[in-house]
């Protein structure tokens, strides 16, 4: 049995080489063979990496800054064409040195690794996504107030994957950009002019021309307020208490805040409406009717007003 095992371990180190001369001599072969193909991998790779990487991000970069994209959607862009360059040029450089197992492999690994990127970053991909659009689109800038589902606020920074607003007390709101993207947004200030509206009552027996010349007076008299076109105040409802004149004035939302105007010409008819005798009323009810009253008779009291 011993001699067994001793013939087996000479049978199997008696191929294995002794000296340098007879490693060369078996292996040497093998040696340059892999050798020749790791650098005909190296070369491949760096030479198509550099060539290929400048032309496409190059051409990447052209092609965005013709379409008139951001300069952060354009860096994106050559990010992109940069990874793809380097993932192509092992690729090709592996076809070509002859390892048909690393390429298969690459593959493999490439493709879980976008299905797994994929599955776990699907909402930071759909806000990313939503940034390219916002940024390619431009349904606001940087420095337009916005409003959208019931929330506003001044556009202060537009990122890919969110976008940074300030209220007007200054707080900041950060919104992922697929709700936005996904919203209706309102921007007051994308035109070059706006209308900025304001009911004002007064009583029915008030003279109403008198009103409409104080409320369209006072619109002029505020900084801002255009002159074309120029303010105007219909008679827009007849309530229960009052008769209602739908103030307009226009504003160009670059120059002048709709709420700053608005603020000034409240203020200012009321005052107006004082000095002027034209009464704005409230709202109030009128109960007519008797009133029993234990000890006074039934017609002691014929109605009541509650204000």
């Amino acid at each position: 049995m011993l001699d067994g095992i001793h013939v087996g371990r000479i049978v199997v180190f008696q191929d294995v080489p002794t000296t340098v001369d007879g490693a060369i001599a078996q292996y040497g072969d093998v040696l340059i063979s892999f050798g020749v193909t790791v650098l005909t991998f190296v070369v491949t790779f760096l030479v198509l990496y550099r060539v290929g990487k400048s032309v496409f991000v190059r051409a990447t970069k052209r092609a965005l800054n013709a379409r008139e994209f951001s300069s952060a959607v354009v860096s994106l862009g050559s990010n992109i064409a940069g990874a793809l360059a380097l993932f192509g040029a092992v690729a090709v450089a592996a076809a070509v040195a002859g390892f048909p197992a690393i390429l298969s492999a690459f593959a493999t690994i490439t493709g879980a690794l976008s299905l797994g990127i994929s599955f776990a970053a699907k909402d930071i991909l759909e806000n990313f996504v939503a940034g390219i659009f916002i940024l390619k689109d431009k349904p606001f800038e940087v420095g337009d107030y916005i409003e959208w589902d019931g929330n506003k606020g001044m556009v202060r920074e537009i990122d890919l994957r969110v976008s940074k607003l300030d209220t007007f007390d200054n707080e900041q709101i950060t919104v992922p950009n697929s709700d936005l993207a996904d919203a209706v947004v309102t921007n007051p200030v994308a035109n070059e002019t706006r209308r900025v509206p304001f009911d004002f009552g007064i009583d029915y027996e008030a003279d109403i021309d008198l009103a409409r010349e104080i409320i369209i007076s006072e619109a002029l008299e505020i900084e801002g307020v255009l002159t074309e076109p120029a303010p105007t105040a219909p008679v827009t409802e007849l309530g229960d208490s009052a008769v209602v004149l739908n103030g307009r004035a226009w504003i160009d939302p670059q120059e002048t805040t709709a709420v700053s105007v608005r603020t000034e010409w409240m203020e200012a008819v009321k005052k107006r409406f004082d000095a002027e005798g034209v009464s704005m009323p409230y709202p109030h009810t009128e109960l007519a009717g008797s009133l029993a009253v234990d000890g006074a008779s039934s017609d002691s009291v014929d109605s009541f007003t509650f204000d």
